[in-house]
């Protein structure tokens, strides 16, 4: 009897080490390129989710540089999320030193993407004098704006995407990342709402703005704010004399309302645009990163609100 209690009593210490091993417990372990998709995975994969992002916050994944540390987490990845459409210039590079088996998830996928506005602008130049901007290191940008997460319709999109990837890489838990997606998708709604309401309320007139690199442009497809950039969609494309005297006619012209840094670029040219065309710097844009938490734009909802109220008080004062 004292035996078979013995018995019973080690099978039943065996069976709860077993439910609780690193393998039972362990959590999906996901790489996000930047801040934007690890707030959007941290939405979808909660506590299910392990996750490493490469470019923190401020960060600026245009011209990351890839650190060996970022090669060991990709290559240990379950699941690798990214932008896609040139997006991260790192990223072929550091897909191949990695080796990884892990699936690249090309977030965009689904997004109806737009013409970059420096393909537009090439293209209007005659022939024989077509401008192109400088880039830093021969990075092909592709034809299409890839900051399709500027509008909150393309959010939910990445959204869905992230979780099909991780029911994809973790069945067992699939309810749980549709149920997430589901809630956060409803937030994305309200925020929706809220941008599409606080744009409205400026007269039409007057929504033009500045801001350092072609960031916004789906942003201004879906609610309507036009923005102009001295520099490309990339910020390792640097604006010619020539682009940044255009500019500052236009805006002297076109009467802008506004003029924004962004927190992922010097100001410098900026202030310099503001100078010469005697306006003042409204403030500081979240464009292609999240903040630090004490900066008020750590989630892409706060992000989100944080530019629009940053474009609201610039233009109306209020």
């Amino acid at each position: 009897m004292i035996k078979a209690l013995k018995l019973a009593a080690t099978l039943n210490v065996i069976l709860l080490l077993s439910s609780h091993s690193p393998a039972a417990a362990e959590a999906l372990k996901v790489v996000s390129s930047f801040t934007i998709i690890s707030d959007f995975a941290r939405n979808v994969g909660g506590d299910k989710i392990s996750l490493t992002t490469l470019v923190g916050p401020d960060g600026d994944a245009h011209v990351y540089e890839p650190k060996p540390s970022d090669a060991a987490a990709v290559a240990s990845a379950d699941v690798v999320l990214v932008n896609g459409l040139h997006f991260e210039g790192f990223l072929p590079r550091l897909v191949e030193a990695s080796a990884t088996k892990a699936p690249i998830v090309e977030l965009t996928k689904g997004v109806e993407p737009i013409k970059s506005a420096e393909e537009d602008h090439d293209h209007d130049q005659a022939a024989g004098e077509v401008h192109k901007h400088e880039e830093a290191d021969g990075h092909d940008h592709g034809a299409y704006d890839p900051h399709a997460f500027q509008s909150i319709s393309n959010a939910k999109i990445y959204v869905k995407n992230i979780a099909d990837a991780f029911c994809t890489a973790d069945a067992a838990n699939c309810d749980v990342y549709k149920a997430n997606a589901a809630s956060y998708t409803q937030k994305l709604d309200a925020t929706e709402a809220d941008v599409k309401s606080a744009i409205a309320s400026i007269p039409e007139n007057k929504r033009l703005v500045i801001t350092s690199h072609d960031a916004f442009g789906y942003f201004q497809h879906e609610y309507g704010l036009k923005f102009l950039a001295p520099e490309g969609i990339s910020t390792d494309s640097e604006a010619s004399a020539a682009d940044i005297v255009h500019l500052i006619k236009q805006i002297k012209d076109d009467k802008a309302s506004a003029i924004f840094v962004e927190n992922i670029t010097n100001p410098r040219l900026i202030e310099q645009i503001a100078s010469e065309t005697k306006r003042s710097v409204g403030g500081t844009l979240f464009s292609d990163a999240l903040s630090k938490p004490e900066d008020g734009a750590a989630t892409y909802i706060d992000m989100m609100h944080h530019n629009v109220e940053a474009f609201k008080k610039a233009i109306l004062g209020n």
